[in-house]
């Protein structure tokens, strides 16, 4: 156990003797209960508190709240992304519908990608707390708009500046995407070329792994 759990231990161990001392001296000087009941009523608030205080009891805590927090956090984005298709369904812009399917799909990847991998939640905080309900809120402002039917250079304008945002936006969350598996790229490339120069150290032709020339 390292030095800064424990301090933590000694900490919750001092807080829990604390609580302890202060449950056996109400009943008894307070209350006037008897020494024995006394003595068990502070033993059980001491063991009570080493449970709340103790350093993995306090790690357990904040692992279900980690777990929580991005349950929710991915809750909420399959709900988004659910409603993007939806109006996807509704569009009438041929290039639009394409771009949104786009989007629809990479955020799909996206989701499924931090399910399998929790820690790269970091990289898309975000994401999923700006880029992805304001995409939803665009859309769905043009989705009310294109269905009024506005015979308006305003409302021409609106829409095909927004048909311009969503492309831009397409692009710019498959980028999202490659930049999750930037360092994944990075630490395989980095292990091929180790593991190549082992093999040229060993004597090995990297040629004689591939059973297709072997074959030809």
């Amino acid at each position: 156990m390292g030095k800064k759990n424990k301090g933590k231990d000694y900490k919750g161990s001092l807080a829990s003797a604390v609580i302890g001392g202060a449950f056996f001296a109400i009943p008894y000087i307070g209350l006037g209960v008897s020494l024995l009941p006394s003595l068990g009523i502070g033993a059980v608030a001491f063991g009570a508190g080493n449970l709340l205080f103790s350093s993995d009891a306090k790690d357990k805590v904040e692992k279900v709240a980690k777990e929580m927090t991005l349950y929710d956090t991915l809750k909420q984005a399959k709900e988004q992304n659910a409603q993007i298709q939806n109006i996807m369904g509704k569009l009438e812009d041929p290039e639009l519908v394409k771009n949104v399917g786009e989007i629809h799909d990479t955020v799909t990847k996206i989701i499924d990608t931090v399910s399998r991998k929790p820690d790269k939640i970091k990289k898309t905080n975000s994401f999923f707390n700006y880029y992805l309900p304001v995409t939803l809120n665009i859309l769905s402002k043009y989705d009310d708009i294109e269905n009024q039917k506005l015979d308006s250079k305003d409302s021409e304008k609106f829409m095909k500046k927004t048909q311009e945002m969503i492309s831009k936006i397409n692009k710019s969350f498959k980028t999202q995407l490659s930049n999750l598996y930037q360092a994944d790229i990075i630490d395989t490339d980095a292990e091929m070329k180790v593991f190549e120069s082992m093999l040229n150290s060993e004597g090995f032709d990297i040629s004689d792994f591939n059973t297709e020339n072997k074959e030809g």
